[in-house]
């Protein structure tokens, strides 16, 4: 073959040109610790199990996708530079042919592709003139070798480590071939231990239940089919993934139940699998808890369990040590006999206080009691902290806040250091105010003035009134003698639609007005949005739900 000596030239200096800034990157590379390396193509086929092959033919396939090679995986950078001087020779005179524009006959390298990944078999200095030159495609004849393990261009030696594990667990537990479409992927090396054990446990709870031995793969169905993939619908459908970016469904299924079992070890509490995820971002991620609590987000969240389950499986009960801290626990055992649900009291001891056992083993031992005596599920945690973050914090994991009103907002500046006021302006979930004996809840009054927060009031009012039975008036206030006949036509549009029968009430005034309708009435609960003006309006007008707080004499539900 006749070498242009003047192109020639030129290649060995590219050569150089290429060896220094090999140089350059294996320095980088020993400073930072990651590897300046091409994957081996022997260790991946061993690794991940690599075994079918098949001929795909000749066509252009990218130069960035290229990650290794069969056997010259040290003769080169990751980026395909030289890393050896006696290259130099046979590096150039196969640039100075490929710059042939006679064409030098040169053929298509020949490539192994696994996944979106391919690897050099022969034509590794024809790839490393071409990336150095730039080109985006080169003609290569592939063959294919099998995988069910994603393998992509940007794979890092720490990932080697987490799909040789997948591989494990693909062929111990052969899910690919009962699952073609199942991706239990991770991104933290360790994993798939913790996923087989889940099986195991699965398996286990399976042969006691049927009496009989389980084999793996019956196991890993079941599995499968009944425990991740409702778990992974859930996550799909609430769009949580939003939340842990970077990471995988897997992961998260994985650090859920984790999560649960620490919820259990610390308070005692069990709970399903969505509170656990929103308590996990909320401690990953401090916007969380914002979101919960913008409005409409609470309803946009239980339309599913409003038609198909049940508003209020999980209650949050704070109580205290007092007599009144115990009207909230009875309030919320009558609505648990209506949903049914499980009740979550919390007892806050103040931060850094010395513990009174006696007291607190009183109040937990009379909580038992009481959910025993009325044949509800319930358990008691007992942690330290200011009450108003601690109801905060754990609202988040249940559905409804049902807490006593000792100490209701009082008017002016002294109203805004209400500890009341901040967990209502905080909540993320409705509360129910108890301001002395339970109530049946059967007579309701929803105040209604087509605002956001009262439009999650009237989906609560109308769940009431279908599944409770709850008799139902809808008030709207008259402003000034001006009647806003939209806003309860809206109400009462929501409220057919649901096949709700309701009576619906235009009143003149604020709270004297609100309370005088519910009297006449025989009501024993209203419903309501939450605060929806600011804290200077608040000081200076006054607030309808702070003073509602203080002279009603029925439970107020507070939608925020």
């Amino acid at each position: 073959m006749q070498i242009n000596k003047l192109n020639y030239q030129s290649a060995l200096q590219d050569f150089n040109d290429a060896r220094l800034k090999a140089s350059m990157q294996e320095l980088i590379a020993r400073l930072t610790g990651k590897s300046n390396q091409l994957f081996s193509y022997d260790e991946i086929a061993q690794k991940l199990k690599l075994k079918a092959r098949a001929d795909r033919g000749v066509y252009e396939i990218p130069v960035h996708a290229i990650v290794g090679s069969v056997g010259r995986y040290t003769e080169f950078t990751r980026t395909f530079l030289p890393r050896r001087d006696e290259d130099q020779e046979r590096w150039a005179r196969v640039k100075t042919a490929m710059e042939d524009p006679i064409g030098s006959g040169l053929p298509p390298i020949e490539v192994y592709k696994v996944g979106e990944a391919y690897f050099v078999l022969d034509g590794n200095h024809r790839v490393s003139i071409a990336r150095q030159e730039g080109f985006k495609f080169i003609e290569a004849h592939v063959i294919e070798v099998k995988t069910d393990i994603p393998v992509t261009p940007d794979l890092q030696p720490d990932d080697l480590i987490i799909k040789t594990e997948y591989a494990g667990f693909l062929e111990k537990t052969g899910i690919k071939r009962l699952f073609p479409n199942a991706d239990l992927g991770v991104t933290v090396p360790g994993r798939y231990d913790g996923l087989i054990e889940h099986i195991e446990v699965h398996r286990y709870g399976m042969s006691l239940d049927l009496r009989r031995e389980v084999p793996l793969e019956e196991a890993v169905r079941r599995w499968y089919e009944t425990v991740y993939t409702p778990f992974v619908e859930t996550v799909r459908e609430r769009g949580l993934m939003r939340w842990f970016p970077g990471r995988t469904e897997t992961d998260l299924y994985l650090w859920v139940y984790e999560h649960l079992e620490t919820l259990k070890s610390e308070l005692g509490w069990s709970f399903s699998p969505g509170a656990a995820i929103t308590d996990l971002a909320k401690k990953s991620n401090p916007r969380v808890e914002q979101e919960e609590a913008e409005p409409g987000h609470w309803r946009q969240s239980k339309l599913y369990d409003r038609y198909t389950d049940h508003l209020f499986r999980e209650i949050l009960v704070p109580t205290g040590s007092n007599e009144a801290g115990f009207e909230a626990l009875e309030q919320a055992l009558v609505i648990a006999d209506k949903e049914p649900a499980i009740l979550r009291g919390l007892h806050v001891l103040a931060p850094k206080s010395r513990r009174d056992n006696s007291r607190a083993e009183a109040v937990q031992a009379r909580f038992d009691r009481r959910c025993q005596e009325a044949g509800v599920s319930g358990s008691l945690a007992i942690v330290e902290g200011e009450i108003a973050d601690q109801v905060s914090a754990y609202a988040l994991l249940t559905d409804l806040v049902v807490l006593n009103v000792s100490r209701p907002p009082q008017p002016g500046l002294s109203g805004l250091g209400s500890g009341l006021r901040s967990i209502i302006w905080r909540s993320a979930r409705p509360i129910l105010t108890v301001p002395g004996r339970a109530s049946p809840l059967d007579r309701a009054l929803l105040a209604f003035d087509g605002s956001i927060k009262s439009r999650e009031a009237l989906f609560v009012a109308a769940y009431m009134a279908e599944l409770w039975k709850t008799r139902l008036t809808v008030m709207t206030l008259a402003k000034g003698g001006h009647v806003s006949t939209p806003v309860q036509e809206h109400a009462r549009a929501y409220l057919e639609l649901h096949e709700v029968e309701a009576e619906y009430i235009f009143i003149e005034g604020r709270v004297e007005a609100l309370l005088k309708a519910s009297r006449e009435r025989g009501v024993n609960l209203i419903l309501m949005g939450g605060y929806g003006g600011s804290a200077l309006k608040e000081v200076v007008i006054g607030s309808l739900v702070n003073e509602l707080l203080r002279k009603s004499e029925y439970p107020v539900l507070i939608c925020c």
